[in-house]
């Protein structure tokens, strides 16, 4: 696998809320945190642009609301911010994927000739996927860095409920399978990055 120099790295989400247990459920994947952190790392130790997106959710009782705590971006990546010796951008959205937010995230990787996404963050199967199935839908090379995603139990029509794990698992065998990513491991895109 090769990373280009100028790849982007998308921190999608990884917010405070998120650390609600009781409104959200059982997750998946605890190394996630860690594996966002070291991808941040690398990525602004090498020069390489990083975005970091938040969800301002419309929803009044959700812990993603705009003025909440929880809206915030967890520590570990808030005091990362603005660190690198390379670009940083910040977006925020108020739906599903990061190309829908503010700043144009599209202009500003097309004038910045970016070509290559990585991306990582919260949720897996939803702001993470839409946001990677976007970017192949525009013509990106986006790999996702599966171990650096995590999600939560769901239940769907008919009663079918399935663990953090079977959605993390289907939404990369969707995204993969499809081709509109990568799904890698966060060593491999570390190892190749350095």
């Amino acid at each position: 696998m090769e990373i280009s120099q100028n790849a982007a790295l998308l921190v999608v989400d990884v917010q405070k809320g998120f650390d609600e247990a009781g409104f959200w459920g059982v997750r998946n994947n605890p190394g996630a945190d860690d594996n966002i952190a070291a991808l941040i790392d690398v990525w602004q130790g090498s020069g390489r642009p990083v975005v970091f997106v938040r969800h301002d959710s419309s929803k009044p009782d959700s812990p993603l609301r705009a003025g909440y705590a929880g809206n915030e971006l967890k520590g570990y990546v808030e005091e990362r911010r603005g660190r690198g010796t390379g670009p940083d951008l910040f977006v925020t959205k108020s739906v599903n994927s990061a190309f829908y937010g503010t700043p144009d995230l599209d202009g500003w990787l097309k004038a910045a000739g970016i070509s290559q996404l990585v991306v990582a963050g919260i949720q897996t199967n939803m702001c993470v996927e839409t946001t990677a199935r976007m970017g192949g839908n525009l013509g990106y090379d986006v790999l996702l860095a599966y171990d650096a995603t995590y999600t939560f139990d769901l239940e769907g029509p008919f009663g079918w409920r399935r663990s953090a794990d079977e959605v993390g698992q289907a939404s990369a065998v969707s995204l993969h399978g499809g081709g509109f990513a990568r799904v890698v491991t966060t060593k491999e895109v570390v190892d190749a990055a350095r």
